[in-house]
């Protein structure tokens, strides 16, 4: 016979207003047919099943539940659980709460109507939220921050599993995700010298197909938008950074050859960057 055991440890550092905030976390052997509600909560509480099975009930579905699956209360929701009579669960659980919690669980994929996943084998969940509870015991000032960084992994193994192509925004198909995919990675890694292979690799296509859907969707290659995109930063930079050097101003732009981007630039501009600074200068 099982015996039952329960065990939890309370972040060190007291809840008061934050945008996000780990409450507590613990680990449980239930009894048999150890049962929880109908109550409900004022924070979020997800829980993962180690070992055994159990039930979980929202006000808008039932789940059977066994080892390897998720369930996240969510505030003020009507919930019951229970572990199963001739099985009873084993489950780590972690609380949080703060007025970015909705957004982050949303970003995962639990809705009231989605409350479960089944994670994988290989999950490292259970492993992080021992890793909560432990940190807490120490009790040091750290275990707050260290709280809150295995929250975001828990949360996105669990967008790995909730989240797919069917979710998209209406009328969004994966291509032109994959193209906003390729405007977001140039439009934050310009100031890098990243290069197109770099970013096909990052994102797990070969070159020939993104460049041909990418041009598609916006009429150029990816290779004239970064520079198109280069250029355009290099104007702002110009306007407002007059302390800063032509050379100064390329390399801040991902260009490290001041000569090509003063090409470029004229290519782009029909006038020289120090032109460009001149003239800009002179209308204000």
């Amino acid at each position: 016979m099982l015996q039952e055991t329960y065990s939890a440890a309370a972040n060190p550092e007291v809840f008061e207003s934050s945008d996000l905030h780990v409450l507590f976390a613990g680990e449980s052997q239930t009894a048999a047919d150890h049962r929880l509600g109908p109550k409900v909560y004022d924070y979020f509480l997800l829980h993962f099943v180690e070992q055994g099975k159990g039930s979980f009930r929202t006000e808008f579905a039932y789940y059977s539940l066994r080892a390897g699956d998720c369930f996240l209360i969510q505030p003020d929701q009507l919930v019951s659980y229970a572990s199963d009579k001739s099985d009873p669960w084993q489950y780590r659980w972690i609380a949080f709460t703060g007025d970015k919690a909705a957004e982050l669980v949303q970003r995962a994929g639990f809705t009231p109507q989605t409350a479960v996943f089944s994670s994988s084998s290989d999950s490292t969940i259970p492993g992080m939220l021992e890793s909560v509870l432990q940190v807490f015991r120490t009790r040091k000032p750290s275990s707050h921050s260290a709280s809150l960084g295995y929250l975001h992994l828990i949360m996105a193994e669990a967008e790995e599993k909730l989240v797919r192509e069917s979710a998209l925004p209406a009328g969004e198909s994966g291509v032109q995700r994959t193209v906003k995919q390729m405007i977001y990675y140039m439009s934050s890694q310009y100031a890098h010298p990243i290069s197109i292979e770099q970013m096909c690799s990052s994102l797990g296509y070969n070159r020939a197909y993104l460049s041909r859907i990418f041009k598609k969707a916006t009429g150029l290659t990816p290779v004239t938008y970064l520079l198109k995109l280069r250029i355009d930063k290099s104007r702002q930079l110009l306007r407002e950074r007059p302390e800063l050097s032509i050379e100064q101003i390329s390399a801040s732009v991902g260009l490290t050859d001041a000569l090509y981007f003063s090409r470029q630039f004229r290519r782009f501009h029909g006038e020289s960057p120090s032109e460009y600074r001149k003239n800009a200068a002179g209308q204000n």
